[in-house]
């Protein structure tokens, strides 16, 4: 019951306890809590969608670019070839870790380098689902997206979706579109030579060209050889999803 006051007046009762507990800061946590946990389960259903149900229809970086992709093309109907040959030019480590190449990140560290260590993973969840550039922002939200993928996805399919969405020259996404722009060929009839000249430009599709020749494209074939022989391509390597 209220008590009353020094002048003899009642004195207002204390506010509820729920009432006090009803602080503006309080009050922004929970709806940064709730922002929080709505936009994981989004993105934990993206992630779910794109790895088991349907192939994702564009990306912002093709929309912007006014890029149009090619129809989906499977794993299966690119040469395996390919799928090596990205893997030594991108990520040789790629059936060894979890998304995050804690090796390679020491070693890029330790000598200063000013280059990335992101792996296939890593660019698969920037390329599908985020945007290019350099922020905070963004490299937070590709560090969430990591571990969804490499959980929910197989090795192939990462490297299916990578390979449908990946630039190989300007404007030209997609496995599909860059062996017929290079080379005329279908996915499934590229050589080792040409897997790998196509696999060199990818790091800077806008100043590269895929020539087989060159000691770039000639150094991916043997490190797709190098990983076919090693086993370091049997994540990857069959059939399906």
């Amino acid at each position: 019951m209220p008590q009353p006051s020094a002048l003899g007046a009642p004195a207002l009762p204390d506010p509820p306890a729920a009432a006090r507990r009803r602080s503006p800061a309080r009050h922004m946590w929970r709806l940064a809590r709730w922002a929080v946990l709505r936009l994981f389960w989004i993105m934990l259903a993206l992630v779910m969608l794109f790895g088991w149900l349907v192939n994702p229809p564009t990306t912002w970086t093709i929309a912007t670019q006014a890029g149009a992709p090619h129809p989906w093309t499977r794993a299966d109907d690119i040469a395996p070839v390919m799928l090596r040959s990205v893997v030594a030019a991108e990520d040789a480590n790629f059936c060894a870790h979890w998304g995050f190449d804690m090796a390679e990140i020491r070693r890029v560290i330790m000598r200063g380098e000013r280059r990335g260590a992101s792996t296939l993973t890593q660019q698969t969840a920037k390329n599908v689902f985020l945007w290019q550039g350099r922020s905070w922002g963004r490299k937070l939200m590709e560090t969430l997206y990591t571990p969804m993928i490499e959980t929910l996805w197989t090795k192939r399919r990462i490297l299916e979706v990578y390979l449908n969405v990946a630039e190989f020259g300007p404007g030209i996404f997609g496995i599909r579109a860059g062996a017929a722009h290079h080379f005329g060929l279908a996915p499934d009839r590229l050589s080792a030579a040409q897997a790998a000249a196509l696999a060199s430009v990818l790091p800077a599709p806008k100043q590269r060209l895929a020539r087989p020749g060159s000691a770039r494209a000639r150094a991916i074939a043997d490190g797709a050889e190098t990983i076919r022989r090693d086993g370091r391509s049997a994540c990857f390597e069959g059939t399906g999803h």
